[in-house]
């Protein structure tokens, strides 16, 4: 038996339409076409090829080669008759279906209703540019629409959603009594974990407060002799640092109320306190900072001199490489893991520094706040060791904090205002002015969730404020005293 493709070399080699399909749309497909010298003629015709072809070496191709002829180009232009119900092609029949239904809503809604038909174009219109700046064609968003929305609104007011500015408010939540709770500017005195429990130092006693429960529990008396100046949550778990008047520093399994540890070192109060990992920073009114590492035997193992007066601002940077300390003498400082001198200075505060707040949001970007000779909120750039900006907020400044969840950052003053102000960075924009404290709010911690503030006065009184939003993956409310609202007291 004869092979078919010897024996049927043209419908094998050439494949072509069915001959049902109008001769201006057939479409021609060469595949695996072997060239003989009978047929090279053909083939040069085919393919408008000169080229020498080896019989030899066949050829695979996939080019599609369209038959252009009677195609017609001038759908592809959007050229109408004023009304849409009129036939613009065979079949079209002036149904409302039509395609020239159709092209005439598309042509309204992408050029508006004053845009002439080509056939309507004169001499000179044929001329102009189509795509001429034209003020009519600005149209609102419901304009757009092809169903026919109408524009009842003012010619000048646009119709685009302003997004509603966020409300705070400006009342706490919840207010709880503190009693002998101190009015000393020096002092860091409230401090929020990771695990939600509010600590609190009264006098000779640190109280612990659940903010989910609302219970308190009192961890510790230091007795007459000596008081609480400090304390300060470690990031994970339930060690809790208590800074004293007699100037040393004690470690409590809070989980336990149990006392771990005592550490020496300072030879007066110990004001401020703060944790990178398993290292601890205490700042005294020796005018020294002493690192503690709590896995070592030693009371500390490197001691930083640089202040001339009392340290009473500690925070360490979010990557725990940089630890900003401010002090009695209206300096603030930059230290790294490894100096035991400042590695950068500032010395703009004309009063003393105690607010100190690192941004979560940008690397090296330090806030810092001055008392009441200074007022002023600073922002520096450590990795480049510049001054970025200054803000004279009117009052002296006594905490930074900022949020974790939005660009803002928050600060508490004393005289004379006695205020807490809501900022939105880098702007500076005045967000939300809190009032209810009667003296300066001396203490500020955030909750773990990054929503909620706590404050704390020589009023003695502790208030809780919704300042800061959720973030963005967080869908659920906060917990924090959310169903214990009124007054109560913390011991």
């Amino acid at each position: 038996m004869a092979d078919p493709m010897i024996s049927q070399p043209t419908q094998s080699q050439l494949n072509i339409a069915a001959s049902t399909t109008p001769r201006h749309q057939h479409h021609l497909y060469i595949e695996n076409l072997t060239p003989s010298p009978s047929s090279s003629k053909q083939i040069n015709r085919l393919i408008n090829s000169n080229h020498y072809i080896s019989p030899s070496r066949p050829i695979y191709s996939d080019r599609f080669i369209p038959c252009r002829s009677s195609s017609n180009f001038a759908l592809f232009n959007i050229s109408l008759p004023s009304s849409a119900t009129e036939e613009i092609s065979p079949g079209g029949g002036g149904k409302e279906d039509s395609p020239g239904a159709y092209a005439a809503l598309l042509r309204n809604a992408l050029f508006g209703p004053q845009t002439p038909d080509k056939k309507d174009w004169g001499a000179g219109a044929a001329r102009r540019n189509i795509f001429r700046y034209k003020m009519e064609t600005r149209q609102s968003l419901h304009s757009l629409s092809p169903f026919g929305f109408d524009d009842m609104g003012d010619p000048g007011v646009s119709n685009v959603a302003i997004k509603t500015p966020r409300k705070v408010s400006r009342s706490p939540y919840k207010v709880l009594d503190a009693p002998a709770l101190q009015d000393d500017f020096y002092l860091n005195l409230v401090d929020w974990s990771s695990h939600n429990v509010l600590a609190v130092g009264l006098g000779t006693c640190v109280y612990l407060w659940n903010a989910c429960s609302s219970k308190v529990t009192k961890l510790c008396d230091l007795g007459n002799d000596d008081g609480v100046c400090s304390v300060g949550w470690a990031h994970r778990g339930m060690h809790l640092a208590i800074g004293t008047s007699n100037g040393k520093v004690q470690i409590w399994d809070a989980s336990r109320c149990k006392r771990i540890r005592t550490m020496e070192g300072h030879r007066l109060r110990v004001g401020a306190l703060a944790w990178s990992s398993s290292m601890l920073s205490s700042g005294s009114r020796d005018k020294s900072i002493l690192q503690r590492d709590i896995r070592a035997h030693e009371d500390f193992v490197s001691k930083l001199s640089g202040h001339k007066s009392e340290v009473c601002g500690l925070k360490w940077s979010y990557d725990n490489r940089e630890l900003a300390s401010g002090g009695n003498d209206n300096r603030l400082f930059v230290w790294n893991q490894h100096s035991t001198q400042p590695v950068l200075k500032y010395c703009d505060h004309t009063a003393a520094v105690k607010a100190i707040a690192w941004s979560p949001h940008l690397h090296g970007l330090l806030a810092s706040g001055g008392g009441t000779a200074d007022r002023c909120i600073r922002f520096w750039n450590t990795t480049t060791n510049s001054h970025l900006s200054c803000m004279d907020t009117g009052s002296q400044v006594c905490n930074l904090v900022w949020s974790k969840n939005v660009n803002e950052l928050v600060s508490t003053h004393g005289y004379s205002q006695n205020q807490i102000i809501l900022w939105r960075y880098p702007t500076m924009s005045k967000l939300a002015t809190l009032t209810g404290h009667t003296y300066r709010v001396l203490y500020l911690a955030m909750s773990p969730d990054g929503q909620t503030i706590v404050t704390g006065a020589g009023d003695e009184t502790l208030r809780f404020w919704s300042v800061f939003p959720s973030p963005k993956s967080q869908n659920t409310e906060s917990e924090i005293g959310a169903s214990s609202l009124g007054r109560t007291t913390i011991r």
